[in-house]
């Protein structure tokens, strides 16, 4: 019997290895179709991009648009599943110049997680103060790079543009473009079959509108999962990246960042995983500056991956917001830690944060969560 057990043993392993790397296929593909679900219900309910710009109506102020992305991924915790139901809507008609502050506050947004993670750490004084430093640096760098950036796109249009002018050149005309190709729409029939089958009970009109509701939940279910299979599969291997790469200066920093997170899919999941070490003392805020940045770089393949679920006319502007994503993320790198000025804004702006929220004032903690996330969001909201 002892033989027999020992024989049986290894071989389960593997199909217990297979089952999680195909439930990361199967979640993928659900990002995808869902992505492509929000699409096509706007599609129908606003009659084009014409309708789609009535529907959004509210979110033509810039800073509307912004603090919406905000609040939005405060309330989702995930940058990622904010950023692939945008991509969505772009596809459904919403425009790219009220895209760009959404997702931009969404990458401001997606920083509740890891400060939340850092209030695990109260009671222990100092041990507190590090860890809320580690997690509130992130939250002021992308608040930095909003500031510097988004005045500029609004003047200029240059990510936009620049984007734009990327995926042209990649995607070509629309006989040489991905909807050209049409190679999503065979992969996603049968998913597509499945919800119009569910769904077929419900008039027109109401058959858009679950079609969004049924996208938004199987956006969120999709990407929690991903994130829990690819975190029991390489949260390890990260842990390893991460104490080997700290210590070989700030690019190598930035590169496992954005690995780790491209592997684990959530910038929440990356940025959280270090807050208890620098809590600890294992690591210092410096070190694990660089690592938060290519956090930030990372998370941006999520909206990637969703705009590859776009085909037909509006490909080239659901794949845009997704590239514009990306060089928002790139650029706000490049020029805030490539300044030594500006480098040094996010760390002394989280230091004197974590020195007043320490003890015997940790309200002050709570009381940022509160402020920053939620209250003075809806309140500029409110009056915009």
């Amino acid at each position: 019997m002892n033989d027999s057990q020992a024989l049986q043993q290894p071989p389960n392993q593997p199909p217990r290895q297979w089952r999680q790397w195909l439930g990361i296929a199967l979640a993928v593909y659900i990002v995808l179709l869902a992505v492509n679900s929000i699409g096509d219900g706007f599609k129908f309910l606003s009659g084009g991009s014409q309708g789609a710009e009535q529907i959004f109506a509210f979110a033509t102020h810039p800073i509307a648009a912004l603090l919406l992305g905000v609040v939005a991924t405060s309330l989702v915790q995930s940058s990622s599943t904010v950023t692939s139901v945008i991509v969505g809507l772009v596809a459904g008609g919403l425009p790219i110049s009220m895209a760009i502050p959404m997702i931009m506050g969404a990458n401001i947004g997606t920083t509740i997680t890891n400060t939340m993670v850092s209030l695990g750490h109260l009671r222990r004084g100092q041990e507190f103060r590090r860890a809320f430093a580690a997690s509130t640096i992130h939250d002021f760098f992308n608040w930095l790079a909003v500031i510097i950036l988004l005045p500029l796109e609004l003047m200029t249009g240059f990510l936009e543009k620049t984007s734009t002018a990327l995926v042209s050149a990649f995607m070509g005309s629309d006989n040489l473009s991905m909807s050209g190709l049409n190679f999503m729409k065979p992969l996603l029939a049968p998913g597509e079959s499945v919800i119009s089958f569910v769904l077929s009970w419900l008039p027109e009109n109401g058959q858009a509108m679950a079609q969004i509701i049924c996208g938004i939940g199987l956006i969120l279910l999709a990407v929690t999962g991903l994130s829990k299979l690819l975190r029991s599969v390489m949260v390890g291997k990260a842990k390893d990246i991460l104490k080997r790469a700290l210590g070989r200066g700030p690019l190598s920093g930035i590169a496992s960042g954005a690995a780790v997170t491209v592997l684990v899919q959530s910038s929440s999941t990356t940025t959280s995983l270090i807050v208890p070490l620098v809590g600890s003392g294992t690591l210092k805020l410096r070190e694990i500056y660089p690592f938060t940045l290519g956090a930030n770089i990372g998370t941006t393949i999520t909206a990637i991956l969703a705009a590859t679920a776009i085909t037909g006319a509006t490909a080239q502007a659901a794949m845009t917001i997704a590239i514009l994503h990306l060089l928002f993320n790139l650029l706000s790198t490049v020029v805030i830690y490539g300044i030594p000025v500006l480098r040094n804004i996010p760390l002394r702006c989280s230091e004197k944060l974590a020195q007043a929220a320490a003890s015997p004032r940790q309200w002050v903690a709570a009381g940022y969560l509160g402020t920053a996330f939620f209250a003075l969001p809806a309140g500029i909201l409110s009056i915009t």
